[in-house]
C-alpha cells in the first residue's frame, strides 16, 4: 500500500498542491491536511510546504506555529514519525523549535528564484536515504528569507552529529557554512530551503528531487 503524506495549509501556503502532484507521481498518496486540525488523520509522513503562512507577518513561522495542527505534528514527530519542512515549512519548523537556528533576510536583501546545485552531505536522514554522500542536486530555489544562521555552538553540534543533510554548491543566500538543510537529533525531521517538489519530473527541468522525496515515501510505503 501506498503511503500517506499529509501536506499542511496555511493561510497563504502556495506550494501544497506541487506536494500533492509530486508525492502522487512518485507513487505515494498526498492529503491535505488544515492548519486548524487538531490532528493528523492517520497519515504516515507530514511535509510543512512552501509559501508565506499568515502573509510571513511578524517573520516567517512565527505565527503558523501557534496553529492546532502544529502540536499534532509536534507529537508526530517526537513518536518517530518522518516530518520534512520546504522553504516556508523550513521556516515554520524552525519557530516551532523542531529544528535548530533560524532563516533570515537573504544577503544582498534579493528575492531568488532560480536552479541551484545542491550537495547531499549525509544519507542518514528521512529525506536522503536513497541518496549518497557527495551526491549533487539540481534543486530550484525560490526565497527571499533562506539564509539559514544559528550560533556558533550549534553550528558545531550540526557538524559534529552529522546533521547538516545537504549544503549549497555555490552559496546563492549567505547561509552559514553554505547549510541548504539539516535534521534533527532523532534524523526523522528535515528542513530544506530547495524545492524538491519543483524537481520530479524531467518536463520541470530536473527530476533530481525525486531522490529526496522518494527517500520519504521509502519510510512509508
Amino acid at each position: 500500500m501506498s503511503g500517506v503524506v499529509g501536506i499542511v495549509v496555511f493561510p497563504g501556503s502556495n506550494c501544497e498542491m506541487d506536494c500533492v502532484e509530486s508525492v502522487s507521481h512518485l507513487g505515494g498518496e498526498g492529503r491535505l491536511l488544515w492548519h486548524g486540525d487538531e490532528d493528523l488523520g492517520g497519515v504516515d509522513a507530514v511535509i510543512v510546504p512552501g509559501g508565506f503562512a499568515h502573509g510571513d507577518y511578524l517573520r516567517p513561522g512565527a505565527i503558523a506555529r501557534f496553529s492546532p495542527v502544529m502540536t499534532a505534528v509536534t507529537r508526530f514527530a517526537a513518536a518517530g514519525g518522518p516530518v520534512v519542512g520546504i522553504c516556508n515549512g523550513f521556516q515554520i519548523l524552525t519557530e516551532a523549535g523542531l529544528l535548530p537556528g533560524a532563516l533570515q533576510k537573504n544577503r544582498g536583501l534579493k528575492f531568488l528564484c532560480q536552479p541551484s546545485m545542491i550537495r547531499v552531505e549525509t544519507s542518514d536522514s528521512s529525506l536522503t536515504s536513497r541518496a549518497s554522500t557527495g551526491d549533487e542536486l539540481s534543486i530550484p530555489i525560490n526565497h527571499f528569507e533562506g539564509n539559514y544562521t544559528c550560533d556558533d555552538e550549534t553550528l558545531a553540534r550540526l557538524n559534529d552529529e552529522d546533521r547538516v543533510v545537504l549544503r549549497y554548491v555555490d552559496n546563492p543566500n549567505g547561509s552559514v557554512d553554505d547549510i541548504a538543510g539539516v535534521c534533527n537529533e532523532g534524523r526523522n525531521v528535515v528542513g530544506l530551503m530547495p524545492h524538491p517538489e519543483r524537481a520530479c519530473n524531467d518536463l520541470l527541468g530536473s527530476s533530481d528531487g525525486s531522490v529526496l522525496l522518494g527517500s520519504l515515501l521509502d519510510l512509508v510505503a
